[in-house]
Parts: structure tokens; sequence; C-alpha cells
């Protein structure tokens, strides 16, 4: 796949709507940002393994983000927390755009950020507190198809994307899907109908 640039990755997140959901009673508001970076050699995303010893969704395959805090927008919300989780700062100069809002059945609405980190000057250092693996998800090995099952428990279909030996699901598969769709080829994909597997209802 040839490597879209910044400005190509800008242009078709303009052209995109991105949805807003409204926040359901019982919910709250969360923000992740997909940072693209460029290694030297290839443009990728980096994703993490939450920590086994998190609360919620330990050892879940995430995207660097976190709920909002009072007064909080969502891209601030998701440069602060990527600057938590990864020790990467990036300022809202970096923000490309946003995908669709998706709602979890965990009880937040998130919203994906995108945003360009380039080569950064220094190293990520992901915190142990909340990160156990991070990986660069290269854009050649995200451009792939989704895989789809059907559950008892739901009549949506559960998403996986089978990328680095495993299968990641939603809400990260559904949101990165979508940046695939949207940002590297342009087409105006939805995802909100997407499931999430059981074992991330909690």
């Amino acid at each position: 796949m040839q490597h879209p640039t910044r400005n190509a990755v800008t242009d078709r997140l303009r052209a995109f709507r991105p949805r807003t959901l409204p926040l359901p009673e019982g919910t709250r508001r969360a923000a992740v940002v997909l940072a693209i970076v460029d290694d030297g050699e290839e443009l990728g995303l980096w994703i993490t393994r939450r920590a086994a010893r998190m609360r919620a969704h330990p050892g879940q395959w995430a995207i660097p983000g976190g709920r909002l805090e009072a007064g909080e927008t969502d891209v601030a919300a998701g440069l602060r927390e990527l600057g938590e989780e990864l020790g990467v700062h990036l300022g809202e100069d970096a923000v490309l755009g946003r995908l669709d809002d998706y709602e979890t059945r965990s009880g937040f609405v998130i919203t994906p950020v995108v945003a360009w980190a380039g080569r950064p000057a220094e190293p990520p250092v992901p915190n142990p507190a909340e990160v156990d693996e991070l990986h660069l998800l290269t854009l050649d090995a995200l451009d792939v198809e989704p895989l789809f099952h059907e559950i008892p428990e739901s009549d949506r279909p559960v998403v996986q994307l089978p990328i680095l030996d495993d299968l990641i699901h939603a809400p990260t598969a559904a949101i990165l899907h979508q940046f695939r769709e949207v940002a590297l080829h342009g087409r105006d994909t939805r995802v909100a109908e997407f499931e999430q597997p059981v074992f991330a209802w909690r």
C-alpha cells in the first residue's frame, strides 16, 4: 500500500462528517488518539495491551486514551491520556480530525481523535501502571478486511481484526477499521452497528 501523506489524511478527514452521539444516562465520555507515527521506514499507529492489573478491561487491546475530566474537550483529554500512557506530548496543532463516536457496552461514548505524531523526538515510554505492551501497528498491517461473527446475546455482528497475530475486538477494532476506511481509502464507512464480544461488556 502506498503510504498516505499528512495532507492526504487531513483532506480525507475533512471530507468525512463524523457522527457525535448523545450521552445516555449513566454513561461517560472518553477519547482515544490514533497517533500516526513515522519510524523512518513505515507509518503506523501506536496500540497497547492494557495492564493485567487494571480494574477495567485488563489485558485487552486498546488505543491510547481515557475518560474526559470535568471541563475537558475530547481533544484535550485524548492528548493528555496519550502523554500519561506513553509519555508522548502532542499539541492540538497535531490533530488532523476525528472519527465517529462509538458507544461501548461498558458505559462510555468514545470519540476517536486522529493526530500526526510524525517522528517523535523521544521514543514513547509506556506507563507500566496502564500498559503491558506497546506496538507500532503499521498501516500495511492495518489494511486488512474485518471478520464478523454472530452471538446469541445480540443481533449486531461482532467485529474482529486479524492483526498482530491475534484477533482485536471492538471498540478498538471498530475504531481501527473506520480509520482504515476513511483515512487510508477515503471511504465513508460507519461502524456504530458493530458489536463487542460479551467479555468486553463489563
